[in-house]
């Protein structure tokens, strides 16, 4: 059943449904979204934000009811952002929202590789660039969480970006790790350019049942790793495959 949405809710999905519109936006493999069993949506993001990921959610909430509830950094919980975060569904880490999402059935989603791997200049494009960043892997262990990899062409080419964001950000010590990144659309600088018009496409893999048919210690932090970079590895592939389409 759809819950009714809030102010922040009816923006989101009107906004990157018109979104979609805009990037001919086709995806390949959403029944595996829509089984009513919860899991780790797990995705690739684009420049300078998760757009197919986004895109995603909507399409999602229109069939489901519910936005995906994306994981994000503990800082925007004191941030002048908490209550827009909150009203689409973020969860900060584990706790009790996330714990009563994960029981009435609702999936979780999650781009590792963060502003590290969105705010980057164009000579590093559709290159998974993860860290050892094993947070959300630590919620799919305890809750026994399928890992759903996701991956699309286009996402790059939205904006071009001139520089490192996440390294510039640390320069010059902005707060909450954010990213000071220059890029441009059609009719000049991000934000206030819209963005190139290219196509997305995008391709929802198969479960990966790592925390399904294994039980995995969530403190096990080798054994993490080993499935964090079994993952990235996973989203690697199905971006050069898209890209060769």
């Amino acid at each position: 059943m759809k819950t009714p949405p809030n102010l922040a809710t009816a923006w989101y999905v009107a906004n990157f449904s018109v979104a979609a519109k805009y990037h001919r936006y086709e995806t390949h493999g959403i029944e595996t979204l829509l089984q009513g069993k919860p899991c780790m949506i797990v995705g690739y993001h684009g420049r300078p934000i998760a757009w197919d990921v986004l895109i995603l959610g909507a399409e999602l909430y229109k069939r489901l009811g519910y936005l995906p509830h994306g994981l994000i950094h503990g800082s925007f919980r004191h941030g002048p952002l908490f209550k827009l975060v909150s009203d689409l569904g973020f969860v900060f880490g584990d706790g009790k929202p996330l714990e009563q999402a994960i029981a009435r059935g609702e999936h979780m989603l999650v781009a590792p590789g963060g502003t590290r791997e969105g705010c980057r200049s164009f000579a590093h494009r559709y290159k998974v660039d993860w860290d050892d960043r094993t947070g959300y892997l630590r919620i799919a262990a305890k809750y026994r969480l399928p890992i759903v990899p996701v991956a699309a062409a286009g996402v790059d080419d939205i904006f071009e970006g001139l520089n490192n964001g996440d390294a510039l950000g640390k320069v010059l010590r902005l707060p909450s790790k954010l990213p000071f990144w220059f890029g441009f659309g059609p009719l000049g600088l991000w934000p206030f350019s819209p963005p190139f018009p290219v196509k997305v496409i995008q391709h929802i893999g198969a479960p990966m049942g790592f925390f399904v048919d294994e039980c995995i210690d969530p403190t096990d932090k080798a054994r993490l790793l080993q499935v964090h970079h079994s993952i990235g590895a996973q989203i690697q592939r199905m971006l050069d495959n898209l890209r060769r389409q």
